[in-house]
């Protein structure tokens, strides 16, 4: 069976503003993408912590969960907390953290990789297109 790769990425115009999260799932040839906005008054790092969540309720949906999973962001800061290589001092992040970990116990093989904005450009105009609609 074939990796589980997902591209999620978060945002927030104005840090703390408006947020949204887009995520594109990829299993072989299927691909799932969506994006939603997340409210008022957020911050860029909750709106990356939230676009992983997003994504793994979204994955579980489709009857993925058990499958080897990879996570592509260009949040170098998420994918370290997650990864455990840096201590998560804010206290939003890490209740955030904390549904990631409880999601991934469905997905026991997961790993989480940095890429440059540039190779997350689908999940990223995702997260711009659902604040645009919304603002």
């Amino acid at each position: 069976m074939n990796k589980l790769i997902m591209y999620t990425d978060g945002g927030a115009r104005g840090n703390p503003g408006p947020a949204a999260a887009g995520v594109v799932i990829i299993d072989g040839a299927q691909k799932i993408e969506f994006n939603k906005y997340l409210g008022e008054k957020q911050t860029n790092n909750w709106a990356e912590y939230e676009a992983v969540v997003l994504a793994l309720i979204e994955a579980k949906k489709h009857g993925l969960a058990g499958r080897e999973l990879e996570v592509r962001m260009d949040s170098k800061l998420v994918v370290e907390q997650v990864s455990g290589n840096w201590k998560i001092k804010e206290p939003g992040l890490k209740s955030q953290a904390a549904k990631v970990k409880t999601l991934l116990a469905d997905f026991p093989q997961n790993k989480f990789v940095y890429v440059p904005r540039a190779e997350n450009a689908e999940a990223d105009a995702l997260v711009n297109q659902a604040l645009d609609e919304q603002l």
